[in-house]
C-alpha cells in the first residue's frame, strides 16, 4: 500500500515539474486564436461591433462590445470572453505599428482639425467607478468580419531555469483566420 502511494506521489511531482512551458504557451496562443475567430463570427452573425482590450501591466485581456449608447462594455454573459490573465512565467506584447494603414486621412491633418482645440464640459463625467467609461479596445472586431491588423508576441523567458526561451506570434492582417507562428527560438523583430 505504501509503495502505491509513493508511486502516485512521484507521478504527481513528475507531472508538476515536467510541464513543458513551451506547450503551455502554445495553448495560450491557441486559446486566443480560437476566441478571436469565434468573436469575429459572433460579430457578423449578430451585427455587433466588438473588440479586445489588452492590459500589458496586468498581462490580461478581455473582450468588449459597443452597446446601444455607443459605449464599450465588457462581455459579461459569456464566460469564454471574460477577462483572462496569463500565468506568471508568460508575457505578451501587442504591436499595432508597421501595419498596412491608410495614411491618406491622418487624425491631425490640417483639413480635419483647426488650431482652436477646446475642452467642452458637456463630455465631462463625474460619478462612481462603475460608471466610468472603459478605454477603447486596441483590436477592433467589426460586424463585417474584419479585424484590426495586429501582431501579438507571446513569450516565455525563464529567469531561474535551464529552459530555453520560447516565443509564439499571433498575427492578423485583415480577416480571420489568424495565424499562430511558433515556437520561435528568438523574439520576433
Amino acid at each position: 500500500m505504501i509503495t502505491i502511494m509513493g508511486l502516485a506521489a512521484g507521478y504527481v511531482v513528475l507531472n508538476f515539474f515536467g510541464v513543458d512551458q513551451g506547450e503551455q504557451l502554445k495553448k495560450e496562443g491557441q486559446r486566443l486564436q480560437v476566441l478571436i475567430d469565434m468573436a469575429s463570427d459572433y460579430a457578423v452573425l449578430n451585427q455587433k461591433q466588438m473588440g479586445i482590450r489588452f492590459e500589458p501591466l496586468e498581462q490580461a485581456y478581455y473582450f468588449v462590445f459597443l452597446n446601444e449608447d455607443d459605449r464599450w462594455e465588457k462581455i459579461s454573459d459569456e464566460k469564454l470572453y471574460a477577462e483572462h490573465t496569463l500565468d506568471e512565467p508568460f508575457r505578451f506584447e501587442l504591436n499595432l505599428d508597421d501595419l498596412p494603414w491608410d495614411m491618406d486621412d491622418q487624425l491631425f491633418d490640417r483639413d480635419i482639425f483647426d488650431e482652436n482645440f477646446s475642452l467642452d464640459d458637456a463630455n465631462t463625467e463625474i460619478g462612481n467607478e462603475e460608471e466610468k467609461k472603459l478605454p477603447p479596445p486596441q483590436v477592433l472586431i467589426m460586424s463585417s468580419g474584419e479585424i484590426t491588423p495586429f501582431t501579438l508576441t507571446l513569450s516565455y523567458e525563464p529567469d531561474f531555469s535551464t529552459d530555453d526561451p520560447v516565443y509564439f506570434q499571433l498575427q492578423n492582417q485583415d480577416v480571420p483566420p489568424l495565424l499562430l507562428d511558433g515556437p520561435l527560438e528568438q523574439p520576433p523583430e
